[in-house]
Order: C-alpha cells, then structure tokens, then sequence
C-alpha cells in the first residue's frame, strides 16, 4: 500500500481551513443578523445594511456547502 502523504496533508489543510472559514463567515452572519434590532437606535433606520450582510453570509455558507456536496457525489460530475 503506498499512501501520497503530501496529498494527505494537502487535503487535511484544505478541509480544516474551509472548516475554520465556513464557521467564521456564518458567525459573522449571525452577528449581522443580531445587530438589527440595535439598527432601530439611529445608526441605520431599518437595519437594511445588517440584513444584506447577514444575507451574503449565510448565502456565501450555502454555496459553499453546495460546493463540497458537488465534489463529493459523483453523479453531479
């Protein structure tokens, strides 16, 4: 059995920095969406600005969950 320990290694670095980069994009998200109801305070009227941004967040998560799916499941190749 010869196992390529550099792809290994390659992989295991992609995985865990989508990991870290998926958790933090959807934190940020969520704090986007958090700070709505403060938007009522006067730094922005309806919070249309924190709603965008937790929108492309949470959009940007999914699409990348999609991704991985994508390359996971060989009949969408």
């Amino acid at each position: 059995m010869n196992v390529k320990w550099s792809a290994l290694g390659e992989v295991a670095v992609v995985a865990f920095a989508v990991g870290v980069a998926i958790v933090v994009i959807f934190a940020v998200g969520v704090l986007a969406w958090s700070v709505r109801p403060a938007a009522d305070t006067g730094r922005d009227r309806d919070g249309t600005l924190a709603t965008v941004a937790a929108g492309l967040c949470f959009l940007a998560c999914a699409l990348i969950v999609c991704y991985g799916i994508y390359l996971v499941v060989p009949q969408f190749h």
